[in-house]
């Protein structure tokens, strides 16, 4: 008998519950006890049952009738679910729960932190160029030069992390100024590097044409200048 009541418990079925809302629904203002109203709500839902009255919804929780009532109203009211009309195929009208609106809001919050924090990283990634910028030329930036960081960024979209290595490329040339930098850039764009290791290889080759194979009798060997290791820093 035990054996048989736990099959029949066991095979009631689950619901699936985003983990986000589990990890966010504190940052929606959500306490525990509306949050255990609304996953049993969902699972209602599942099963078929659309309209769960506070009285059955209550029975499964730790709150009493006017308690759930009072917890249902609030959740309306400040957007989680919603109740709509539906109709039958012989045209009878019935209310039923939606949590659509609890996804939105998840989603919506999901959204807007994503993006902040992207904003964040932006701008702590723009702060970082600018400081790498003046600390190499030893003074702050002009407007004008700071006005070409900005279009490189976005404008051009290049990112900082390639307008660094152009700056370096411009240190160990001894061609520190901004249109040997925008060169660089130019030529880089143009060639489709991208990324760290195709302007460390793409530097390379370039030097390497610059290095003279041999000295010719009575010249002077000039000292090649060194290629900056940009995946060092």
């Amino acid at each position: 008998m035990m054996k048989t009541n736990l099959l029949a418990w066991i095979q009631e079925g689950n619901i699936t519950i985003p983990t986000l809302l589990f990890s966010e629904y504190r940052n929606l203002n959500l306490n525990e006890y509306e949050l255990v109203l609304l996953l049993n709500i969902l699972t209602f839902l599942e099963k078929g049952h659309e309209f769960p009255t506070p009285d059955e919804l209550s029975a499964r929780m730790t709150i009493t009738i006017s308690e759930c009532n009072d917890m249902l109203r609030r959740l309306i009211q400040r957007g989680f679910i919603e109740i709509t009309d539906e109709y039958t195929n012989e045209g009878i009208r019935y209310e039923k729960y939606t949590v659509i609106p609890l996804w939105e809001r998840l989603v919506e919050h999901f959204l807007k932190n994503n993006i902040n924090t992207k904003e964040t990283d932006k701008q702590d990634d723009e702060t970082d160029l600018y400081t790498c910028f003046e600390k190499e030329f030893g003074r702050p930036l002009s407007p004008f030069e700071c006005e070409s960081l900005a279009m490189w960024m976005d404008d051009d979209h290049h990112d900082p992390i390639i307008i660094k290595a152009a700056l370096r490329e411009a240190v160990m040339s001894g061609k520190l100024n901004f249109r040997y930098i925008d060169r660089i850039l130019f030529d880089w764009k143009k060639s489709g590097i991208k990324t760290i290791e195709q302007a460390k290889t793409h530097g390379l080759k370039f030097r390497q044409k610059q290095t003279p194979k041999g000295n010719v009798k009575g010249e002077t060997h000039q000292p090649t200048v060194p290629f900056y290791n940009w995946l060092e820093q």
